[in-house]
């Protein structure tokens, strides 16, 4: 029989079949990491030139939770739209981007919310994880998995329950509890996949050095980051279509076309 991380590659692989007819999917991750560089950029510049990067104060404090909020602000705003997109496809649809932007667009006020939540939950476990030692720093990394974990549902509840961020919470947690075998396989297993992908981007690196000079290292390093970018996009643009693809297991008891639903078996009843 198939192993999960088997498994994992054939949901994957069905993934990016579907990310392969819908390619201008794959702009959105692609506009959201511009738009994060953007904000980055913005943020320490500003910092820099106003002096508050060169002593510790409230307003850098404050500065770099509103530069956080942004990012994660447009990370999950793109990652909506990505999941909108995806979800009209695997019902048949064509989907656009204006049409997946206009879908995130209407739920704004709670994908505002919900970052906001996300990044206050993130500073307090980065804040924690720099005030433990290594035993501290592996319990607060097994939260934050059970953190993504319970949240890996919460876009498609917000877009297409219309429930309020809390309320979503439960319920992304309520499928998770019911569908946690598959979640945690996809979760992982896309993890391992693209870990073992991210590799390959040291190679010319690793080339540029073994060359030798100035210019073949700073060549490598250029197409290692354009590799990583490109596969973080895809990476981002995959798991979307996946997410879509496991709300509609979980909310109607079977894998949509194209996904073979043997990789996953259907569920007895259909989940309320």
């Amino acid at each position: 029989p198939m192993g999960r991380l088997g498994r994992s590659w054939q949901l994957m692989k069905t993934s990016l079949h579907i990310l392969r007819e819908d390619k201008a999917i794959l702009l959105l991750p692609i506009i959201s990491f511009i738009a994060a560089v953007v904000v980055i950029g913005t943020f320490v510049a500003g910092f820099f030139f106003t002096g508050l990067l060169f002593t510790f104060s409230w307003p850098l404090v404050l500065g770099f939770f509103l530069m956080y909020l942004l990012l994660y602000f447009i990370i999950i705003f793109f990652n909506t739209a990505v999941i909108a997109c995806a979800d009209i496809r695997l019902n048949g649809g064509e989907p656009t981007l204006s049409e997946g932007l206009r879908i995130a667009g209407q739920n704004i006020g709670r994908i505002l919310v919900w970052s906001l939540i996300s990044a206050t939950i993130g500073v307090i476990l980065q804040s924690a994880r720099e005030r433990s030692g290594t035993i501290g720093r592996i319990l607060i990394a097994i939260v934050g998995i059970a953190w993504t974990a319970i949240t890996f549902f919460i876009i498609p509840v917000i877009i297409y329950e219309k429930k309020g961020v809390f309320s979503s919470i439960r319920r992304s947690a309520s499928l998770f509890r019911q569908t946690w075998g598959e979640t945690l396989a996809g979760m992982l297993g896309f993890g391992i996949i693209f870990f073992l992908l991210a590799l390959i981007g040291l190679v010319p690196i690793f080339a540029g050095f073994l060359v030798g000079g100035f210019y073949p290292i700073i060549i490598g390093f250029v197409l290692a980051i354009l590799y990583w970018v490109l596969l973080g996009a895809v990476a981002s643009a995959t798991n979307g279509i996946y997410v879509a693809a496991l709300y509609h297991y979980a909310t109607k008891g079977r894998l949509p076309e194209p996904y073979d639903p043997s990789l996953i078996p259907s569920r007895a009843t259909t989940v309320q």
